[in-house]
């Protein structure tokens, strides 16, 4: 079935409401809207759902939603049975448009195929998610949201019953079960008071958020010093129109930073984001109204969560200049992880098989943070996921203690009570290490200087290119293909020493020409170890039709890090622009 088939059968078909005809309705003779819409079913990959709102097989809708939970369901009751049946799935959303809605379908599924359904009464933090699945000890969660994502898109997540994100071999065994529910009306679904009356739908709220908030005091380094200190920290703070603005405050509150001035034009949840182009705290334009609140505040410190508060944004203040730098996820990740094991080492509670974890495309400062504290630093693939099944796997084997994980999209996690990135638990940490520094007679920005002195000036950057539709995808498959054909032998000025292509997953030394194993599972990338301390990685977007181009270097100094990142910026995407020639 083509496009315009499966177009004119949403068209027809009675199954369909009539809310959803008459927007398929308004783009009749848009052949490219069209063919956008239903040229592919939209795919539940190995996390979840990501797409755009809106009628189609191609986007996310209560029709898409329902398939995916009707999957997920199988394939809980095949694994779990009765027991999967009685614990049941917990189910989180945020302040997107529809996630409300989304997130009382997946219960309503989850309720029809007699499955307990426990569904949070009011938005909440990703993390939280996280927290729920195991503090209920549910068999899965869900969570629906889009991140970071522009306006247009949603999401769907699934989690497993360690808390973490779905990996091998569940994630392979949902989509299969996904996959199998052909026709939108095989999934099962029941009404609100049906579910409630047969005692399978049930609200959770404020007991959680307390757990949840006492298991962050609990990673609380120095509380006396924060006691003593939190009131001299001036706090920006910016959920932008997301999940964090409540959860975030109480956190502070409890701790005594009391000085903490909120972007009123940002406060309140709003899925349209009207403030902001991309609610992205990587961006720099989401800070604008934070930073020109700062700045009339005289702040020390400048934070944005974004609209799952799984990732933060950081800007501190130079106080001999009064000017506000900016924190990649790199340099945040490594200001916390610095303070953690400073503070573990002076009370003596480092693991002697500590571990630190970080991705592929995390700044190599990792490396010298964990050799500095005779800790073992693991990579795993892209995506913290893959760090949540790490803590499971240390938790089975013993092999290691977790100490801190972080990634360079601005996530990491203090502590194991959660199994994703958290941005409240972030916040918490940073503004103690601003305390305790602070009482120290340093600021954040002094200290951040103080490790790059130490460790070295580390830079790392990402370039995406946008690439649409059919055609765009196929163009992504094309760049990674020739770049897999006709490896590089330099890149630039740098010579290409290392390929790791974990596709094959094989590491490839071009001096010797040997080869050994990556040891980490399959996935479209490839990995380019450069001379002089450079790197840089190619791989497709999982969420967004994009190509992703991670860098990094050492430079002697800012000045001369950053010049060097230029440079191999611009030679990775003239790279690109040889391949598509």
């Amino acid at each position: 079935m083509n496009y315009m088939d499966k177009y004119r059968e949403w068209l027809e078909s009675p199954f369909f409401d009539e809310n959803t005809k008459n927007e398929l309705r308004s783009i009749e003779g848009k052949i490219q809207e069209i063919e956008d819409r239903f040229y592919k079913d939209l795919e539940f990959g190995t996390g979840g759902l990501r797409g755009v709102i809106g009628a189609g097989s191609n986007r996310i809708n209560y029709y898409t939603v329902r398939r995916a939970t009707q999957g997920l369901a199988e394939y809980i009751l095949e694994q779990a049975g009765d027991e999967g049946r009685n614990r049941g799935v917990v189910i989180a959303y945020d302040s997107r448009n529809y996630s409300a809605e989304f997130a009382q379908e997946t219960a309503l599924v989850m309720c029809a195929n007699n499955i307990n359904a426990y569904i949070f009464d009011s938005l909440r933090p990703t993390p939280e998610l996280s927290f729920a699945v195991r503090e209920l000890k549910c068999i899965a969660g869900v969570v629906i949201t889009a991140s970071h994502n522009p306006a247009e898109y949603n999401g769907y997540k699934v989690y497993w019953e360690d808390g973490a994100q779905i990996t091998s071999p569940h994630d392979k065994g949902i989509i299969t079960k996904v996959n199998a529910v052909n026709r939108y009306e095989d999934a099962k679904i029941i009404t609100y008071n049906e579910a409630v009356n047969k005692g399978l739908y049930h609200e959770i709220g404020k007991s959680l958020d307390d757990r949840y908030d006492e298991e962050l005091l609990k990673l609380v380094e120095n509380m006396d010093i924060v006691k003593s200190f939190a009131s001299q920290i001036k706090i920006v703070y910016t959920p932008l129109h997301g999940t964090g603005n409540l959860p975030v405050r109480r956190i502070l509150k409890k701790l005594g930073f009391n000085n903490v001035c909120i972007v009123s034009e940002q406060e309140c949840p709003d899925g349209n984001f009207p403030t902001v182009d991309y609610p992205n705290p990587e961006s720099a334009d989401a800070f604008k109204l934070a930073l020109k609140l700062a700045k009339d505040k005289e702040a020390d410190l400048v934070m944005a969560t974004d609209p799952d508060a799984d990732r933060l944004g950081v800007y501190v203040r130079d106080t001999d200049t009064g000017e506000y730098h900016a924190l990649t996820g790199n340099m945040s990740g490594a200001l916390i992880c610095q303070y953690l094991l400073e503070q573990k080492e002076a009370k003596g509670t480092l693991p002697e098989n500590g571990a630190i974890i970080s991705t592929i495309v995390t700044t190599n400062m990792a490396k010298e943070l964990a050799d500095k504290y005779q800790l073992k630093c693991l990579e795993t693939l892209t995506g913290f996921k893959y760090i949540g099944e790490q803590i499971k796997l240390f938790e089975e084997n013993k092999l290691y203690s977790y100490v801190f994980g972080f990634e360079e999209s601005y996530g990491c996690l203090v502590g194991t009570y959660a199994r994703d990135k958290d941005a409240v638990s972030a916040v918490m940490t940073l503004c103690e290490a601003a305390a305790f520094y602070k009482s120290n007679g340093k600021t954040l920005w002094q200290k951040m200087n103080e490790i790059f002195q130490e460790y070295g000036y580390f830079r790392e950057g990402l370039e995406s290119v946008t690439l649409k539709g059919a055609k765009g995808s196929e163009k992504i498959q094309a760049i990674i293909r020739g770049l897999r054909e006709n490896p590089p032998k330099k890149i630039g000025e740098y010579d290409v020493l290392i390929i790791r292509d974990y596709m094959k997953k094989i590491v490839w030394n071009m001096e010797d020409n040997s080869c050994t194993e990556t040891c980490l599972p399959a996935s479209n990338v490839l990995y380019y170890e450069l001379s002089g301390n450079a790197w840089c990685c190619v791989r497709p977007s999982g969420t967004e039709p994009k190509i992703k181009y991670y860098m990094g270097v050492k430079g002697i100094s800012s000045e001369d890090a950053e010049k060097k990142l230029e440079e191999l910026k611009e030679a990775v995407l003239n790279l690109e622009l040889q391949i598509t020639q």
